[in-house]
């Protein structure tokens, strides 16, 4: 019976993870689609009907292109920091909760905060093992930036688990029957959307691949395989981010078309805001983290703190 019980939850995981790859390949399609829209074009449309196997062509094309690495990088670890970071994006969705035959986390929050925090150490030591300048300093952007929204990030999320008292993420849904947390935390769910758009380095946050100064970021001696992994592990993390919110803030998990139409409209903001904000001044990034997030998220802490005293 443990037998057949582990193999129900090693199939369980291995749907999960097809599932994952194949929304992350087409979110690549639906961004690329959106953002041909928004400039008033097509979109890639060649690739079977509609454009529909553009994404498995890319795949093909980078994994069986040359790798070449530079002569003076640290190989191994420029060579595995793609690797690990695209693994790390992939164990966070251990956390989604699922109803049948797969893991069900009691810390899943604290699980999640700890799998993001170790995604900084793959784009700090991409960057710094190219040894290139360029890399390095798109390295330390990305790590800086991430730092410090991680910690408006975590304060945010605290908020929701001092509603709910606990850091099962099955718990939200429960707690959620009645009426969805965004509309209980309103501010708190734009600030979160804000700084999720910040954690995974997407416009306007993108100072990691800023072009006019940076070329391409911590990523930019990665060809072929190194920079398909890096890209796969950034459509993931939105796609997780998009999830998560849904969980957070937005009637938490239910097995409905309408909790997967709420996850693609999450994901959609993502892209939209690409399409249509510029890129922020590098100061004015850490200004935004430490003088507005950080003060409006720690107040909104106490003040649920409060409540939960008071009423409760």
């Amino acid at each position: 019976m443990m037998m057949k019980d582990l193999l129900m939850v090693f199939v369980g995981f291995v749907i999960l993870l097809v599932g994952v790859l194949i929304g992350m390949a087409y979110l690549t399609l639906l961004e690329r689609k959106l953002l041909g829209y928004i400039q008033i074009r097509k979109g890639p449309n060649k690739v079977g009907f509609i454009g529909i196997l553009q994404p498995f062509s890319d795949a093909i094309k980078l994994f069986s292109k040359e790798q070449t690495y530079p002569s003076y990088s640290n190989y191994l670890s420029y060579y595995f920091s793609p690797v690990v970071s695209f693994i790390l994006s992939l164990f966070i969705w251990l956390i989604m909760p699922y109803c049948f035959n797969l893991v069900n986390f009691n810390l899943g929050v604290l699980f999640f905060l700890c799998c993001s925090s170790m995604g900084v150490y793959t784009v700090m030591v991409a960057g710094w093992s190219s040894n290139s300048n360029y890399s390095l300093l798109g390295g330390l952007r990305a790590v800086a930036q991430t730092i410090s929204y991680e910690v408006s990030l975590s304060l945010i999320m605290l908020s929701s688990v001092i509603m709910i008292m606990g850091f099962n993420l099955v718990d939200f849904s429960v707690y959620q029957d009645f009426i969805w947390f965004i509309f209980m935390m309103y501010p708190l769910g734009l600030c979160l959307i804000s700084s999720m758009l910040a954690e995974t380095n997407r416009t306007p946050f993108d100072f990691a691949e800023g072009e006019s100064e940076l070329v391409s970021g911590f990523n930019i001696e990665y060809s072929s395989g190194g920079f398909a992994l890096i890209f796969m592990a950034e459509y993931t993390s939105i796609l997780f981010m998009s999830l998560f919110y849904v969980l957070l803030f937005m009637g938490g998990y239910e097995l409905t078309f309408f909790f997967y139409l709420k996850l693609v409209l999450l994901a959609f903001i993502f892209v939209w805001v690409r399409g249509t904000l510029p890129r922020y001044r590098y100061d004015k990034l850490m200004y935004l983290a430490w003088k507005s997030y950080l003060p409006i998220s720690l107040n909104f802490l106490l003040f649920f703190i409060g409540v939960k005293i008071f009423l409760f």
